[in-house]
C-alpha cells in the first residue's frame, strides 16, 4: 500500500469539458473540498473518492457522483485509488461542462484518466504500519533523543516539560524498535 504527503493537482480537457484532478492526504480532504467549493463557484461537479485506515487497521472507502449519473465518476475514481493502492488518501476532480456531453462510458473513461493523471504526478511513500509511545527521559538527554528521531525518521508529535522531558513519537515498527533499542538506557516508556 502506498500514501502521499502533499496534494497534487492535474487537469484532463475532454471535449471542452475540463476535469481539474486534486489528490490529497486524507486528513486535509474536508479542508481542501471546501476550499475548492469557494475556489470554483461555477463549476458543475465535484467528485470524491476516499480510502484510509481506521483505528482497527480497516480500509475505509467512499466516493460520491455529485450529480453525475450513478456509477459514471465517484465509484471509477475509487478503482483507480483502490488499483494504485492508495491509502490515507482522497481525490477530488472539480468538473466544468464544457458543453458537449461524453455519455456513461465518457464520463468513466474521464473521470479514471484524470486520477490516473494525477497520481502520475504524485510522489507515492510506501505504507508501513506505524506505532506510536510515550517516552519520559531526563532533560541532559534532550539533544540525544532529538537526534536519534530524526535519525531513525520519527516524528515528535508532541512534547512536554516538566521535572522530566516527555514525548509522544510515531515511527514505523521496524525504526521504533531501533529507536527503542538503541535509547533504552536513557527512556522509559509510560502508558496513557
Amino acid at each position: 500500500m502506498y500514501y502521499i504527503k502533499k496534494e497534487y493537482e492535474n487537469t484532463l480537457e475532454v471535449k471542452q469539458s475540463k476535469f481539474i484532478a486534486h489528490l490529497t492526504p486524507y486528513a486535509e480532504y474536508e479542508t481542501l473540498l471546501q476550499k475548492l467549493k469557494q475556489r470554483h463557484p461555477k463549476a458543475r461537479h465535484f467528485v470524491t473518492a476516499y480510502r484510509y485506515l481506521n483505528e482497527y487497521e480497516q480500509i475505509v472507502e467512499h466516493s460520491s457522483d455529485d450529480g453525475e449519473p450513478a456509477g459514471t465518476s465517484g465509484k471509477p475514481s475509487l478503482m483507480v485509488l483502490q488499483g494504485r493502492e492508495l491509502i490515507n488518501t482522497a481525490v477530488i476532480v472539480v468538473r466544468y461542462f464544457g458543453g458537449t456531453k461524453l455519455g456513461t462510458g465518457g464520463l468513466v473513461r474521464a473521470y479514471s484518466d484524470a486520477v490516473n493523471l494525477v497520481i502520475e504526478k504524485a510522489d507515492l511513500y510506501e505504507y508501513k504500519k506505524e506505532l506510536t509511545k510515550n517516552i519520559v527521559f531526563d532533560y541532559s538527554d534532550v539533544r540525544f533523543i532529538d537526534y536519534e528521531c530524526k535519525e531513525f525518521d520519527i516524528t515528535i508529535s508532541h512534547k512536554e516539560f516538566d521535572s522530566k522531558v516527555s514525548y509522544k513519537i510515531t515511527a514505523s515498527e521496524e525504526n521504533m524498535k531501533n529507536f527503542l533499542t538503541k535509547a533504552a538506557r536513557i527512556i522509559t516508556i509510560v502508558e496513557r
